[in-house]
């Protein structure tokens, strides 16, 4: 991989501070997106100069422009400079956009790809059940026939932002006489739909960030057998690439929070002295440094598969699981130069950061069990990565 940067690149990297020095970025909440009119704003505006949906095609309402590894890496260095947002990584954007490009048709491309990248549309993802979570294949939300429409009925659970989300993709059994992998349809269904009721799940983050796990009961909900995806029984293999996107979405920016974990430790200080100067402190963190870095130039060999069309393979697989703990140890850090101080959040009197670690603290633990737990992981890295065998089933009494 060559990364060096000729003065086209140098070009492209002045064009993109200048846009950043002049143009100042709206605010983010405590849980660090964007919402409302200003995440619109935004979002329109970055698309407009290339810096979002740079490599959407435009009649989908992106940019347009032809994918490139060393502009997307110099985009992610200079948003990250800045502290600005470069898009946002909510559901609608990272799995089910790239899902309807792949598998949608020109209708449902139109109407759904550009609004959802401007932020017009949120969505949230219809998958877990209560009885049907890491074996998602065995879900029993049904869809029966009804002229030209599905009557959808069951119950979703750790549906996150159903309470806010104007349309959901879900999986529904359309042929329930199916094997368990088969008979599943990719539907989109939006949630003010009759017969669709949210309940709110408190989570052990109380008021941190957003509470947005909620639980979904579904009553004979009519959606047009048109919101399909793909075709009807192939839902199994499309949910497939929306995870897969998932769990891409979730190599986070782990560069720009190393970052300001070092602002954090210069400015925290113990008895007058920066926390930087604690050898112990240093020492963790340049441990965690590495393995930033490490993701950083991962993500990069994952968006060159990408661009060449090749599949990344066992790569591909252990982002999530690394990722994700690599985000909990650094708000771990944080927790620790903060010391009694970590604790706090809410606004509290002496809270550092609105609380922002504690917010990104409770996500990371999360993500480690969401999108497939930390050992679930572990078992698709050995077995369809490295072909190691199945893990044997409980014997049958």
């Amino acid at each position: 991989m060559d990364l060096e940067f000729d003065e086209r690149y140098d070009g492209f990297r002045q064009e993109v501070r200048g846009f950043l020095e002049n143009h100042q970025a709206p605010k983010r909440d405590d849980a660090g997106e964007l919402r409302g009119a200003d995440r619109r704003a935004w979002l329109s505006l970055l698309i407009e100069h290339g810096y979002w949906a740079r490599t959407i095609p435009k009649e989908y309402g992106g940019y347009g422009a032809e994918p490139d590894l060393l502009e997307t890496v110099i985009l992610d260095e200079e948003f990250t400079r800045a502290n600005a947002p470069r898009g946002t990584n909510l559901q609608g954007t990272s799995m089910l956009v790239p899902t309807l490009l792949a598998h949608g048709t020109e209708e449902q491309k139109q109407r759904w790809v550009g609004p959802t990248l401007r932020g017009e549309v949120t969505w949230c993802q219809g998958y877990s059940e209560p009885g049907s979570g890491s074996d998602l294949a065995s879900l029993q939300t049904r869809a029966v026939e009804d002229g030209d429409d599905f009557l959808i009925s069951g119950q979703k659970i750790w549906t996150s932002t159903a309470d806010k989300a104007q349309m959901c993709f879900i999986l529904v059994r359309t042929e329930p006489d199916a094997k368990k992998h088969e008979g599943i349809s990719y539907v989109l269904m939006p949630m003010d739909t009759p017969g669709i009721e949210v309940q709110p799940l408190e989570t052990m983050s109380g008021s941190i960030g957003e509470n947005s796990f909620n639980q979904v009961f579904l009553t004979d909900v009519r959606v047009p057998r048109a919101n399909v995806v793909g075709q009807r029984g192939e839902g199994w293999k499309i949910a497939n690439t929306t995870l897969k996107h998932e769990r891409a979405s979730l190599n986070d920016n782990a560069v720009g929070t190393f970052e300001r974990l070092v602002r954090l430790m210069n400015r925290e200080t113990q008895q007058g002295v920066p926390a930087m100067a604690s050898p112990v402190f240093r020492d963790r963190l340049m441990k965690l440094q590495a393995r930033a870095l490490t993701m950083k130039h991962h993500s990069m060999r994952m968006l060159t598969c990408s661009l060449k069309g090749e599949s990344p393979g066992v790569a591909g697989l252990v982002v999530k699981l690394q990722n994700c703990q690599l985000s909990f140890d650094m708000a771990d850090l944080a927790f620790d130069v903060m010391g009694e101080l970590g604790s706090l959040y809410d606004h509290a009197k002496y809270e550092r950061e609105r609380g922002w670690w504690q917010a990104f603290s409770f996500l990371a633990l999360g993500l480690i069990i969401g999108g497939g737990t930390a050992q679930i992981q572990k078992n698709i890295i050995a077995e369809r990565g490295l072909g190691l065998p199945r893990e044997p089933k409980p014997a049958k009494a």
